[in-house]
């Protein structure tokens, strides 16, 4: 089983060492990673292993059964023996546009929670843009305006965001109702992990983050479309890097 370096607080690191577990010409499965296997919206990271005698490119990285399969491309040498040690190198840039992204969506998430009592069915986060379905929902061109307008204010506030880890029980009573789809979550999925933006926000999710909403920057809404009957379907970028 892979261990997620990640969680719940060290999102920020993108540089380590691991060992190799299982190797294959198409994977690399290694006993702890700091790359994000793709899940929750949020794409996977991209980035290198390289070991003594090669190196490859990780275009990939899926969950399978409790393991973590970093998918190489380009590779030079030989593959690396099981119980051999690996650097893996987690494309930073791409990451720090995910996490700024994935903390944006969860500010919008609940400005529109809280001003138009939406929820959000889905949402899907690139490193360039993102989208967000909400419903019950039939937003007006002056609806738009309020969302990136409010979404705004709230980031200048440059709250700390934290992540942690905490009792299913203890976030099933404080999440807000619509804040997100907790029956989604297996119930033997205990503690859960959460991202809370001060007083602003809690939610369950397992992605990557910022550390203050001033690290975002701003939100600027770029399209809205109709996905069916109440539901919205919401496009945005961030601008200010």
């Amino acid at each position: 089983m892979t261990e997620l370096l990640y969680l719940p607080a060290d999102d920020d690191v993108t540089e380590f060492t691991a060992t190799v577990t299982e190797a294959t010409s198409e994977y690399v499965v290694l006993d702890g990673t700091y790359f994000y296997p793709e899940g929750g919206g949020q794409p996977a990271d991209r980035g290198q292993l390289s070991w003594d005698g090669g190196d490859a490119s990780v275009v990939d990285v899926r969950k399978n059964h409790g393991d973590v399969r970093h998918y190489i491309g380009d590779r030079e040498g030989s593959l690396p023996a099981e119980g051999e040690t690996v650097t893996g190198s987690v494309d930073a840039d791409r990451r720090d546009r995910l996490r700024r992204m994935h903390t944006a969506q969860h500010v919008v998430s609940r400005v529109v929670l809280d001003e138009f009592g939406a929820a959000t069915a889905g949402n899907q986060i690139h490193p360039d843009w993102s989208r967000i379905d909400f419903e019950p929902a039939d937003f007006d061109a002056r609806d738009l305006v309020v969302i990136e307008r409010e979404t705004n204010a709230v980031l200048d506030r440059d709250l700390p965001v934290s992540k942690t880890e905490r009792p299913r029980e203890q976030v099933e009573r404080e999440t807000p109702e619509g804040r997100t789809q907790l029956e989604l979550i297996p119930d033997g999925v205990d503690p859960l992990r959460v991202v809370a933006v001060e007083d602003f926000d809690l939610c369950p999710c397992g992605g990557t983050h910022v550390d203050r909403l001033g690290e975002v920057g701003h939100v600027t809404i770029t399209d809205r479309t109709s996905k069916g009957a109440d539901v919205d379907r919401v496009e945005f970028e961030l601008v200010g890097d």
